[in-house]
């Protein structure tokens, strides 16, 4: 007997695999005293002709022992703020690397738009407290922004004299032939060293600012940021004219 063979159906084509279009992340939902912040910012960068100028800002925050009542006032949490309004007018990345330093820098958290709610007193306590090594803070800026053709703006607040002021001074020197700017912002009355490191002399190009700050909570935001920009625009000028910043 003979067999028969079934038919074979014929297969319709693949189809091709779709891929699903990219959800985009959802911008933050700002409150409005931040959106209040960036346009202040905006304008006191618009003031001293930086609109559309692109730098990276980072936050640096003395833990020191004497540095207690600052965080505990919220002090310290408004700077975050204020700094933050700042770079999202500079950076578009909308994060800014927070580092706490005391005898030693620790490794540098985030504050971040969307996250910047109370981001001080959630992150600050797993610093250690200590002394107050600005070389070490200096020092692992530098680090940290290594290899960058782009600017760097840093915010160093302290409220009291460095360990060391030859190493702190030293370590200003070194920074000056890099693209790092320094505005130490000083809370309290026991700053005066912050005046001499403005001034310091042997330096390549005049690689930071003092702003004296005896009680944050009656500094308007106006006058922060000019105290910022400011000074950031004149280094800029003459940081491009020595090579140091292309």
């Amino acid at each position: 007997m003979f067999g028969f063979k079934r038919k074979t159906q014929p297969q319709p084509p693949a189809q091709p695999q779709v891929q699903p279009e990219p959800v985009p992340a959802r911008p933050p939902v700002l409150a409005t005293p931040m959106v209040s912040l960036m346009k202040k910012a905006a304008t006191s960068l618009e003031k001293d002709g930086l609109a559309g100028h692109r730098a990276a800002v980072h936050l640096v925050l003395d833990h020191s022992s004497s540095m207690l009542e600052y965080y505990r006032s919220g002090a310290m949490q408004r700077l975050a703020e204020q700094v933050l309004a700042l770079s999202a007018n500079l950076d578009d990345d909308g994060r800014v690397p927070l580092t706490y330093f005391a005898t030693d820098a620790e490794p540098s958290t985030v504050v971040s738009l969307n996250s910047y709610a109370g981001v001080i007193n959630r992150t600050h306590e797993r610093a250690r407290w200590g002394g107050t090594n600005y070389a070490a803070a200096m020092d692992f800026v530098r680090l940290e922004h290594q290899g960058s053709d782009t600017p760097a703006l840093v915010v160093f607040q302290t409220d009291g004299d460095p360990d060391s002021r030859e190493a702190a001074e030293n370590a200003l020197r070194r920074a000056a032939t890099e693209p790092l700017f320094f505005v130490f912002v000083g809370f309290g009355y026991r700053v005066n060293f912050l005046r001499r490191l403005d001034l310091l002399t042997g330096r390549l190009v005049d690689n930071a600012a003092f702003f004296p700050a005896p009680d944050p909570s009656r500094v308007t935001d106006e006058e922060l940021y000019a105290a910022i920009t400011g000074p950031y625009a004149k280094w800029l000028r003459e940081a491009r004219a020595a090579g140091v910043v292309q």
